[in-house]
């Protein structure tokens, strides 16, 4: 792949996946970062300070805007590294930063939501009830007598994958996402080796709701979070049937927002099927996770209408 065709697929938002003026965000925000961690790399290996000038020594090929260019192209497209030769040093040095800046806030420019503890806090400052799913990707097979490869089996797509959780608002906006786990991790022990049920307690005010794979979380905190109702027994009168039918319904109606963020990530190719190291996926995952979350806070905040009474016009009394 050639860098000018590198620099075409960036000018195209379906292929990059990012805007031109997200674009000039992103170079504006990680290229101090980017040339901090260059210097501090350099300084280390030097064991101490520069002996030449600034400038000396060997030319860079790629100047920083095109690291950032070919390593958004291959985040969208999932193009292997053979393919993209040279450049693939760029992006090992510029996932890294593109997967801590962690997740965009709606309706709060620059502020950042980087861990579980900063999305409570978040939630139960501001009282946004969180949507919990977790989404498997498949990933390569490990070879045969490494320790530990049945821990990426998932017994749900009888596939060697990758689990991670996402949390979203009610309109389906990335808040986070992450707790990365192997495939064979059910979905509720993976978010409570996280720590989510301290979480629960630090905020009772957080509400959540859940699918069943949770059901746990839900028994164990009742009033927090809100999983699909139990079934009544076969026996039990047909009115309890459709009245446990229409509130699964409406359980699952509030809940869907976010399956429909776990799509948003599958429109990049590498979280299709991820076909590279297995060590670098929790890195790609974070780095695709933190640009979906830059597109969807920018989506408006849908206000609930207010059901006061307010005069239309003051009357002489």
């Amino acid at each position: 792949m050639t860098l000018a065709w590198a620099r075409a697929a960036c000018s195209h938002p379906a292929l990059s996946g990012v805007s031109r003026a997200h674009f000039g965000e992103l170079l504006e925000e990680l290229a101090p970062r980017w040339e901090a961690s260059r210097d501090s790399a350099l300084r280390e290996r030097r064991g101490g300070d520069r002996r030449r000038a600034a400038g000396a020594g060997p030319r860079r090929r790629l100047v920083f805007v095109d690291r950032l260019l070919v390593t958004l192209v291959h985040l969208r497209l999932g193009l292997p590294h053979a393919a993209l030769a040279e450049i693939s040093g760029a992006i090992r040095e510029v996932r890294p930063l593109l997967a801590s800046r962690g997740f965009a806030v709606p309706d709060r420019p620059g502020l950042r939501i980087r861990t579980l503890e900063d999305l409570f806090a978040y939630a139960d400052a501001e009282g946004v009830e969180l949507r919990i799913d977790g989404t498997e990707v498949q990933v390569r097979r490990p070879r045969a007598g490494r320790p530990g490869r049945k821990a990426f089996v998932s017994g749900k797509k009888k596939q060697n994958t990758i689990k991670t959780t996402t949390f979203s608002d009610g309109q389906g906006r990335t808040l986070f996402s992450g707790v990365i786990r192997p495939g064979r991790m059910h979905d509720q022990t993976a978010v409570r080796s996280e720590g989510i049920a301290e979480q629960f307690r630090q905020h009772p005010g957080v509400r959540a709701k859940v699918d069943e794979g949770y059901r746990g979380l839900a028994n164990e905190f009742p009033d927090q979070v809100s999983a699909p109702p139990k079934k009544p027994k076969d026996d039990a009168p047909l009115g309890e049937h459709h009245a446990w039918r229409e509130r699964r319904r409406r359980q699952s109606s509030a809940r869907i927002c976010v399956e429909h963020t776990n799509a948003e990530y599958k429109q990049w190719r590498p979280l299709q099927r991820f076909t590279g190291r297995r060590e670098t996926y929790a890195e790609t995952h974070l780095a695709i996770a933190g640009l979906v979350s830059d597109r969807s806070a920018q989506r408006a905040t849908r206000r609930k209408p207010s059901t006061e009474l307010v005069l239309a016009r003051q009357t002489a009394c």
